[in-house]
């Protein structure tokens, strides 16, 4: 089987059945986030590499054919006509790393109608996870306010490629390494380890521990301190850097604290180093931190050099998911729209203008820009065919460093946070009436409970 079956079933039973109706005519998607998570000022865009390389790979196999009619108890020739399906059609995305808002299009499909509709589930699921756990870093680094981050999430996440994609995003948004190996090595991003507590425990003491390990590594070393006494144990580690030489305990060397209380531990330990003459060995922290641990140890000016992240941050622990929709606003030419309660959609092809501090407009496709503004989604796919190769990730870096600067001071604090909300442009909000009032005069009663056109 492919990835054409990792889907829903209920995409197969639809485009399905438009391929036995006939219902082939190029059909429109627009996904986006319907309302910001709580305590989220705003989104970095991430998914949408992952969204094309499946979109240029798509090809429905007899196998995949075979595996959707076991699903549904159907003979394989009902499902026939799926056979050989690949997508066909245009992609236009925000480009990664680029900060987004709620209401606005992280990328918008245009296919016929069964292979736009087949992709929905593998697109939600890509940009989804990959903008949580990017938006989520994002306030990290915005919490450690200049000081280093590095990545310690694979342990904690939802499988290795959750992991993986948490020591990129981190990356991408300006953390300074990982500890994932293949991370480090497929991305080029540095790679940070110290050692564990099993490590100091399988030694005789903390003093044989940490000079073994400055034998097998030459420097700089790190060495984790709180395995029995922290301060006791921040004494030990001095005493074996002092007799390490210049150029083996390196200017990158630390020391790690990864449990009590960091804040008053990092003044202690701190005290021990510089009482050694040893100003340039660092203090690393660790251990169950998030962005509001660390800005809280930032502004109470805990002597911490850098915050390694990991379990909260791989899964966003506080906010793991997005209210995100596919929805199809246009097929065969005709704009559609959905007016379920409080899920109304817009309709039509979109655009999103961005103006000086994020004081975004979500417009139509090919309607003229506001003054000062620039359009966000770009074309990236065409005919099937994805238009450039993926941008590094210093390019997406650059882009979420941009981004961040417009960014209002409101919609960056780590708490209480307020986002800034897009409007909509005159001529989106008069396709909207207009569409509003030709459904409203054909619906058979006045008060239907889900009203919705076009899903």
């Amino acid at each position: 089987m492919s990835e054409a079956t990792t889907t829903d079933l209920y995409e197969v039973t639809m485009a399905m059945s438009y391929l036995r109706e006939g219902m082939t005519e190029p059909a429109t998607f627009s996904l986006f986030v319907r309302d910001l998570p709580p305590e989220r000022g705003f989104l970095v865009a991430a998914g949408a590499e992952a969204a094309l390389d499946f979109l240029s790979g798509l090809h429905v196999t007899e196998e995949d054919v075979a595996a959707y009619a076991a699903a549904l108890h159907r003979p394989e020739r009902d499902l026939a006509p799926l056979l050989g399906l690949e997508f066909t059609g245009q992609v236009r995305a925000v480009p990664e790393g680029r900060i987004v808002l709620a209401g606005e299009p992280l990328l918008e499909v245009t296919a016929p109608l069964p292979e736009a509709q087949l992709v929905e589930t593998y697109l939600l699921n890509q940009v989804n996870h990959r903008t949580v756990i990017a938006s989520k870093a994002a306030r990290c680094v915005l919490a450690a306010a200049g000081h280093p981050l590095v990545d310690f999430s694979l342990r904690r996440t939802h499988g290795p490629q959750a992991g993986f994609q948490a020591a990129r995003l981190g990356a991408l948004v300006g953390f300074a390494g990982t500890s994932n190996v293949e991370a480090a090595t497929a991305e080029a991003i540095p790679a940070v380890g110290t050692m564990a507590h099993s490590y100091v425990e399988a030694f005789g003491s903390e003093e044989e521990a940490f000079r073994a390990f400055a034998r097998a590594h030459p420097g700089p070393v790190t060495f984790l301190v709180d395995t029995y006494d922290t301060v006791a144990g921040a004494r030990i580690a001095a005493r074996v850097l002092r007799d390490l030489d210049g150029a083996a305990r390196g200017t990158g060397s630390g020391v790690r604290l990864d449990s009590g209380d960091l804040g008053a531990l990092a003044v202690r330990v701190r005290a021990v180093l510089d009482a050694a003459g040893l100003p340039e060995v660092g203090v690393i922290a660790s251990g169950g931190l998030d962005e509001y641990s660390v800005d809280d140890l930032v502004r109470s000016g805990a002597p911490i050099d850098v915050y390694a992240v990991g379990t909260r941050v791989g899964v966003s622990a506080d906010a793991p998911f997005l209210d995100s929709a596919y929805k199809m606003v246009e097929y065969a030419g005709r704009p559609v729209m959905k007016l379920s309660s409080a899920k109304v959609t817009a309709p039509g092809r979109k655009q999103v203008f961005r103006r000086p501090g994020c004081a975004d407009v979500i417009g139509l496709a090919g309607e003229p820009p506001p003054d000062t503004a620039e359009p966000l989604l770009e074309t990236v796919m065409r005919d099937g065919r994805r238009l450039a190769a993926p941008a590094p990730l210093a390019v997406s870096r650059d882009r979420f460093e941009a981004d961040l600067a417009e960014l209002p001071p409101a919609a960056r604090r780590i708490r209480a946070p307020a986002a800034p909300r897009p409007v909509d442009s005159q001529r989106l909000s008069a396709l909207a009436d207009r569409i509003r009032h030709r459904i409203e005069t054909h619906l058979p009663a006045p008060d239907l409970p889900d009203r919705a056109v076009g899903g």
